[in-house]
């Protein structure tokens, strides 16, 4: 009888072994970066959004200190707007020409197509400056101009 005790005994101190190293297998399965873990925690809609309007802003910061802000301006007849490489803007009313002293144009996107010096910059169309080297418009009448990346 007191062999059985003492079989019983090892018997119920390796189960409980075998419980105790079961549930440490489980408590740590997830520090391999399953969902949830430290490694990758779950997070709230809020902080994704917050994190994603922070980080456009760092992005939105381009060399010059524009943004991705749209802004607008009034040019007087003769006024010229000279943009930064990457500065994109829209002749919303008005009439202007572009200024190109390097003969290379500007881009017009929603056209598809250089624009030279002295052209007509359309109304409504998208167009970009690829080089920080005097390009943009002069007003012929009143223009208003949306810009980003001044």
């Amino acid at each position: 009888m007191v062999r059985a005790k003492k079989k019983l005994l090892w018997s119920g101190l390796l189960l409980l072994a075998l419980c105790i190293a079961g549930y440490a297998g489980l408590a740590s399965a997830g520090e391999d970066g399953s969902p949830g873990s430290v490694n990758d925690p779950l997070v709230t809609k809020s902080f994704v959004v917050k994190y994603v309007q922070e980080s456009l802003a760092q992005l939105g910061q381009v060399k010059g200190g524009g943004s991705l802000e749209w802004s607008t301006s009034a040019l007087e007849p003769g006024q010229q707007f000279i943009g930064k490489s990457g500065t994109e803007f829209i002749v919303r009313s008005g009439e202007a020409v572009v200024v190109d002293p390097s003969g290379s144009g500007i881009v017009d996107l929603t056209a598809g197509k250089n624009v030279s010096a002295g052209m007509t910059a359309e109304k409504n169309h998208l167009f970009t400056i690829p080089r920080e080297d005097g390009r943009g418009v002069t007003a012929v009448k009143q223009t208003i101009i949306m810009y980003r990346g001044y």
